[in-house]
């Protein structure tokens, strides 16, 4: 059954074209922030329509879920209304102090509608309640105590996925080549065997992956886990507070919403999927059947009309109803650039 079903007619109705006109008119500033906390929570479609009502009279944008077991938010909120967000939240007794991750980087677009969605995980994970215990969590660390771990030879480990590592990580980290969370957290378990009793650092985008991987790594076994306080986010955040500590974060943070990514420091790690010239922004393919999320530089992006392959530059030169028709039926799903699993049809393109 769809737990969403049978709400009230709460949502934004209108397609992105039309939402991103009406962002595009505002004259306010907007802030981009993030949260999460795992705790119980009751009634949530009750929940869902009073988060809904609350923030989209205060003119909040963004993307949220809510479970059970807790909530996660990325969203932006208008300056103005900050205070009164604030208020709404802690009006709440289960995210009252929640803390909030500001994003360093901030166009104000970085959302264009407010979704809220009641998901069985906040975090989809593929385990079962056995598989960890999320109130024994690994300890959280501060960006200088971070940085001294990593000074006296603590394993690294970048619990996020290859496209996100791949344009920025912490020097020396292991980095899966994985697609998705669930799929990770059996694959570092094994890429740590032996390990067991050695200092181990996690750390994702925010936080919250962590806070799941560092209880699934504990219940097997694992004494010494920690984990980086606020994520990459918070990691900026203090990086940009305290001039003297140094950034052992190279490149880019990839995130979710409509800006992908916030530079963390000049480095450039990653290249072009097409032509291997140094690139780290990722696009979307114009086909929209294909939309894969991949590298390309401003110069491929140019000859090769925002496109990954041949063929999908002659059917993003299709007349619109062409288009629609082969679009029919399809279901979009997301696709991301791998070298195992992705070859870009690159013949014909030179």
């Amino acid at each position: 059954m769809d737990p969403n079903a049978g709400k009230k007619n709460m949502f934004n109705k209108l397609n992105k074209e039309q939402c991103m006109a009406l962002l595009e008119k505002e004259t306010f500033k907007r802030i981009t922030m993030s949260f999460y906390r795992y705790t119980i929570l009751e009634n949530l479609p009750e929940l869902r329509d009073d988060l809904y009502n609350n923030w989209n009279e205060l003119g909040v944008l963004g993307r949220i879920y809510i479970a059970e077991e807790g909530i996660n938010a990325q969203l932006s909120v208008p300056e103005h209304n900050l205070e009164d967000f604030v208020k709404n939240i802690n009006s709440f007794s289960n995210f009252k102090e929640i803390p909030f991750k500001i994003a360093i980087e901030d166009d104000g677009k970085s959302f264009f509608k407010l979704t809220i969605k009641i998901r069985n995980q906040i975090v989809s994970d593929g385990l079962s309640i056995t598989d960890y215990d999320v109130t024994n969590v690994g300890e959280h660390l501060s960006a200088s105590q971070w940085n001294e771990s990593i000074d006296n030879g603590a394993t690294i480990v970048d619990m996020r996925n290859h496209y996100e590592s791949e344009i920025g990580k912490f020097t020396g980290a292991i980095c899966p080549d994985v697609e998705t969370f669930k799929e990770e957290l059996p694959v570092v378990k094994d890429m740590l065997e032996g390990k067991e009793n050695e200092p181990i650092l996690l750390y994702c985008t925010g936080g919250i992956r962590c806070e799941k991987a560092s209880a699934y790594l504990k219940h097997h076994g694992f004494e010494n886990v920690s984990q980086l306080q606020g994520g990459i986010i918070d990691y900026a955040r203090q990086l940009n507070q305290d001039q003297n500590l140094e950034n052992k974060f190279k490149g880019k943070n990839f995130v979710f919403d409509e800006r992908r990514s916030e530079r963390i420091s000049d480095d450039m790690i990653s290249q072009c999927h097409q032509c291997n010239e140094p690139c780290d922004t990722h696009v979307n393919c114009k086909n929209e059947n294909c939309n894969l999320l991949f590298l390309q530089c401003p110069s491929c992006q140019q000859k090769h009309n925002n496109c990954c392959s041949v063929e999908c530059i002659e059917i993003a030169s299709l007349p619109e109803n062409e288009r629609l028709k082969l679009r029919k039926g399809v279901e979009n799903k997301k696709m991301y650039y791998s070298h195992k699993r992705v070859n870009l049809n690159l013949k014909g393109l030179e």
